[in-house]
C-alpha cells in the first residue's frame, strides 16, 4: 500500500545523517534502581562544566557474541543477485543495511558487512556482480550518496562469497541509498573474460577493469555527465555474441534518459552507439538476455523507487534490429499510473520472462510472467497465496499482509525455475513454485527476511520489569519485544502506527507506564501505554511543532516531558490532555527535517521533580526541580555540536541514583553528581555518541555503564563496571555494524547491551 512504502523516504533521509556522522538517536537511559551513588573517579566534585577530566586505567578487550533482535526485515532491499554457476548462491543488497548472503539450509540471510564502522559510508550497496566463473568470487559497488558532501565510494572484491572483502577505493560517487537504487545491475563481469568489469556509474560515466577489479579506468562512453546524478543504471553482456577467454563484443548499457536509453557496443566496448529504432518517452530500469539471444527490458518514467507515473516493457532482437512492445497492462495515466520495475528471465526457458510493477497505488502493484515472449501474460496476484512467516507488522492494520510496494527487482533461479525473488521496501519475498502459474494454478510466496535486518533506530529501552525490549525505529515506528529471538506477535506499535518512532521512555519506578513520541501517526505524534508498551492510546493533543523529538517520563509515571523536533518543550501531568510550557528553556533551533532537534532531555529516575536538558547547538545545560514547569540553567559550559552532528548529544540519568546525570556531547563523556548544576569530563573518553545503563556486576552496586565512541582514542562499545574509571571493549573489528546511534544495557541481565543502527537493526551483544 502507498502509505508503508513512501514512509521508507523517512529512512533514507535519517540514514542521510549517518553518512557524516550522526543519527537522530536518544538512548533511553532506563536502568536499575535502588543503589547508592559512588563517589567520583578521580576526586571531589568540581564546581563547573569543561573541570580537569577524570578517570583512567587500561582499556581491556572482552569476547561478545552478536546477535540481532528479530524483527524481520523492515527496509528496502534494493536487488537480489543470483550466481550463475552454483545453485543456491544468492546475494542480496540494500539501500542502507550493507549486502546478504543467502543461506538456502535455514532459510536465512548472512550480513557481509558488519566490519564497516560507524564513520563508514559503505553500507549503501549500489551493486553486485557474482562472478560467472568462480562462484567463491562476487563484488560489490559500494557508497551511499551522491552529494557535495559525501565522500567517493569503492569497489569491494571478494574471494570467499563475502566473508572477506579487499577494497578498491574509487574517485567516484555511488548512491546505493538514491534514487534508481533498485535498478541494475551496474556492475557487471564479462561472462567470456570474467577479468573484464564495467561499472556504470551515477555521474562519471563507464568505468572497466581488466584485472577482475583491481584497478579501474574511465571510458570514453558517450552519455557520461548526468547532472541529475542517476548514469548509466544498466550493463548486460551478449555472451553468444563471443568466446571463451576473449572479451564479449556485444554489450548493451542502460541510461536514465527518456530520448535514448539504451545504448550497445560491437566491439568490447571500445565504441558506442545509441540502439536505433528504441522506445523513446522512458527510460530503462532493468535488462536481460535469454539463451535464444532475445534482449527484454522494463521501462519507466523515471528511475523510481518513487513517483514512476508511466512504463512498459520491450523485447530486441539483435539480428532483425527489431523492437517490440510486449508491455502486459499498459498503465492508464489518469486512473492507474505506474511503470515497470523488475525483470528476469528463465535461464534454461528461452521466452519465459517476469516482470514487477513499480509504484501501482490506485491498484496495487503486480506480477506478471509470461512462457511465449511476451504474446501473452499472467497475472500471478489474485491467485497468490502469501505467508508472512512471523512478520506480523506487514499488515499494517489491514486484514492481509503487505507484500507490493517499491517492486523494484525481481530474479528467476536459474538452477530452479520456480524459485523465484522479488524486492519489496520492507524486504524479499519468495516463491518455490511461481511457475505453477503456467499451469494456472495458484503461487505460494514467503517473506524471506530472517537474518535481513534492516530497521533505522531511534531508541531503545530495556526497562526494569515487563518486556525484554521497547524500540523506536524509522518506518515502522516502534516495537515490544518479549523474546528478542521471536518477531513480536503484536507487530509495530499500534494506535497509532508512526510513520517513524523517535523516542520511547518508561516510569522507573512504574514500567508499566511508557510513553513514545514519533511522526507520521494520522496527526498523532504521541501515546501513552499502562501495559508496558502492548496497548497505546493516542495523547489527545499534541503541542505545538512538528512532533517527534524526545520524551521523558518521570519515575512515577505522573508527568510527561516532550521536547518535540520544532517547538518549545512542555510538560503535562495528566498523559498527554493538556500541555504547558516548560519555562526557562530556549525554544529548539530551526533545523532541517533530516536533524534532530538540540533539545536533548532525561528523567531523574529516582525524584519524580527532577528532569535534565541539554541544548548542544548552545552548549548549555538545564536543570528542574520542580516536575519540569520551570529549569534553571547551570552556569558552566558544556561542548556544542554541529548540526549534521546533532545526534551525538545525549543525556541519561543514572537509575536508582538521585542527581547522577551523563550527557554525551560528541566529544568527551560528562557527569554531575549534583543533579545538572556543575559537570566534569571524563579523561579516557575521547569521543561519547551514546550511552546508557545496565545490571551492575556481581559485587558491585553502581549499574553496568555502556558507550559507545572512543576510549583513549580508540573506537568501539564500550563497558565500565566502576562508574568509568575502567573500560573494557565489547565489540571487536568484525562486529562494526556500520552507524550505531544507540547503545544501552539490560537491567535485568549483567553484561547484555542492545545497540541501535542506522540500517542493521537492533542487536544484542552477551559476553561469551
Amino acid at each position: 500500500m502507498k502509505i508503508s512504502t513512501q514512509r521508507l523516504w523517512t529512512v533514507s533521509r535519517a540514514v542521510l545523517l549517518a553518512a557524516v556522522g550522526s543519527l537522530g538517536c536518544q538512548v533511553c537511559p532506563c536502568q536499575l534502581a535502588g543503589v547508592q551513588a559512588p563517589e567520583s573517579p578521580g576526586g571531589a566534585s568540581v564546581p563547573s562544566a569543561g573541570a580537569p577530566a577524570v578517570g583512567g586505567g587500561t582499556l581491556q578487550n572482552v569476547a561478545y557474541d552478536w546477535k540481532n533482535v528479530t524483527i524481520l526485515g523492515g527496509g528496502f532491499v534494493s536487488g537480489v543477485i543470483f550466481s550463475p554457476v552454483e545453485k543456491g548462491l544468492v546475494y542480496a543488497r540494500t539501500d542502507v543495511g550493507g549486502a546478504y548472503r543467502w543461506n538456502g539450509a535455514d532459510q536465512s540471510w548472512i550480513p557481509l558487512n558488519d566490519d564497516l564502522p560507524r564513520d563508514s559510508a559503505f553500507m549503501g550497496i549500489e551493486s553486485i556482480a557474482a562472478d560467472p566463473v568462480d562462484a567463491n568470487r562476487v563484488y560489490a559497488a559500494v557508497g551511499t550518496y551522491v552529494k557535495s558532501w559525501a565522500g567517493n565510494g569503492a569497489i569491494l572484491r571478494s574471494d570467499d562469497r563475502g566473508s572477506t572483502w579487499a577494497r578498491v577505493d574509487m574517485p567516484i560517487q555511488m548512491g546505493g541509498n538514491e534514487n534508481g537504487r533498485s535498478n541494475g545491475e551496474r556492475l557487471a563481469v564479462d561472462p567470456n573474460e570474467p577479468h573484464i568489469l564495467y561499472f556504470g556509474s551515477r555521474a562519471k560515466g563507464l568505468w572497466k577493469s581488466t584485472d577482475a577489479g583491481v584497478t579501474w579506468k574511465s571510458t570514453s562512453f558517450p552519455a557520461a555527465q548526468d547532472p541529475d546524478n542517476m548514469g548509466i543504471v544498466f550493463v548486460v553482456f551478449d555472451k553468444s555474441s563471443g568466446s571463451k577467454g576473449k572479451p564479449t563484443p556485444a554489450i548493451y548499457a542502460g541510461v536514465a534518459r527518456t530520448d535514448g536509453s539504451l545504448y550497445e557496443s560491437t566491439d568490447g566496448g571500445a565504441s558506442w552507439k545509441l540502439v536505433p529504432k528504441q522506445p523513446m518517452g522512458m527510460m530503462a530500469s532493468h535488462a536481460a538476455f535469454d539463451s535464444k539471444h532475445t534482449l527484454y527490458a522494463s521501462y519507466g518514467s523515471g528511475t523510481g523507487p518513487n513517483d514512476v507515473v508511466d512504463g512498459a516493457v520491450w523485447k530486441y532482437e539483435p539480428e532483425q534490429n527489431a523492437f517490440t512492445n510486449i508491455t502486459p497492462a499498459a498503465p492508464d495515466k489518469a486512473n492507474d499510473r505506474f511503470g515497470y520495475g523488475g525483470l528476469s528471465v528463465d535461464a534454461a526457458h528461452p521466452g519465459t520472462v517476469m516482470v514487477t510493477t513499480i509504484d501501482r497505488w490506485t491498484k496495487g502493484d503486480e506480477i506478471y510472467r509470461t512462457t511465449d515472449g511476451g504474446k501473452s501474460w499472467k497475472a500471478l496476484g489474485a491467485k497468490a497465496v502469501r505467508d508472512e512467516a512471523g512478520a506480523k507488522y506487514l499488515y499494517w492494520d489491514h486484514d492481509k499482509p503487505s507484500s507490493v510496494g517499491w517492486m523494484g527487482d525481481i530474479d528467476i533461479d536459474p538452477f530452479d525455475a520456480g524459485h523465484v525473488f522479488y524486492v519489496t521496501g520492507q524486504g524479499v519475498w519468495g516463491s518455490d513454485d511461481a511457475n505453477a502459474a503456467d499451469s494456472d494454478k495458484p503461487t505460494h510466496w514467503t517473506f524471506r527476511d530472517h537474518g535481513l535486518e534492516e530497521t533505522v533506530v531511534s531508541d531503545l529501552l530495556s526497562p526494569p520489569a515487563g518486556p525484554v525490549l521497547l524500540s523506536a525505529v524509522g518506518d515502522l515506528g516502534g516495537f515490544r519485544h518479549d523474546d528478542l529471538k521471536v518477531a513480536p506477535a503484536l507487530g509495530m506499535f499500534h494506535n497509532p502506527i508512526f510513520g517513524s518512532g523517535s523516542s520511547i521512555d518508561c516510569a522507573w519506578a512504574k514500567p508499566e507506564i511508557v510513553a513514545r513520541v514519533g511522526q507520521g501517526g494520522q496527526g498523532k505524534n504521541g501515546a501513552y501505554s499502562v501495559d508496558g508498551g502492548a496497548a497505546w492510546t493516542p495523547f489527545s493533543s499534541n503541542p505545538s511543532g512538528k512532533g517527534s523529538g524526545i520524551i521523558a517520563v518521570s519515575p512515577d509515571g505522573a508527568t510527561f516531558v516532550w521536547a518535540p523536533k520544532d517547538g518549545p518543550t512542555v510538560y503535562s501531568r495528566d498523559r498527554g490532555a493538556t500541555w504547558l510550557r516548560a519555562e526557562g528553556l530556549p525554544d529548539p533551533a530551526k533545523t532541517p527535517d533530516w536533524a534532530p532537534s538540540n533539545i536533548k532531555l532525561a528523567a531523574d529516575r529516582v525524584n519524580p521533580n527532577k528532569f535534565y536538558v541539554y541544548n548542544v547547538m548552545t552548549g548549555r545545560g538545564y536543570a528542574s526541580t520542580d516536575g519540569a514547569a520551570h529549569f534553571a540553567v547551570a552556569p558552566g559550559a558544556l561542548p556544542t555540536l554541529p548540526e549534521y552532528n546533532l545526534g551525538a548529544g545525549s543525556v541519561h540519568a543514572v537509575p536508582g541514583v538521585e542527581g547522577d546525570v551523563w550527557l554525551t556531547t560528541g566529544k568527551e563523556l560528562y557527569r554531575s553528581t549534583d543533579s545538572g548544576k556543575t559537570y566534569r569530563t571524563i579523561a579516557t573518553v575521547s569521543e561519547s555518541v551514546a550511552m546508557g545503563f545496565g545490571k551492575a556486576a556481581a559485587g558491585k552496586t553502581y549499574p553496568a555503564m555502556y558507550v559507545v565512541g572512543k576510549i583513549n582514542d580508540a573506537p568501539g562499545f564500550f563497558r565500565s563496571d566502576d562508574a568509568a574509571a575502567t573500560w573494557v571493549r565489547i565489540n571487536d573489528n568484525r562486529h562494526q555494524f556500520g552507524f550505531v546511534g544507540v547503545i544501552t544495557g539490560d537491567p535485568r541481565v549483567y553484561g547484555r547491551a542492545y545497540v541501535g543502527t542506522g540500517g542493521r537493526g537492533i542487536l544484542y551483544g552477551d559476553p561469551k
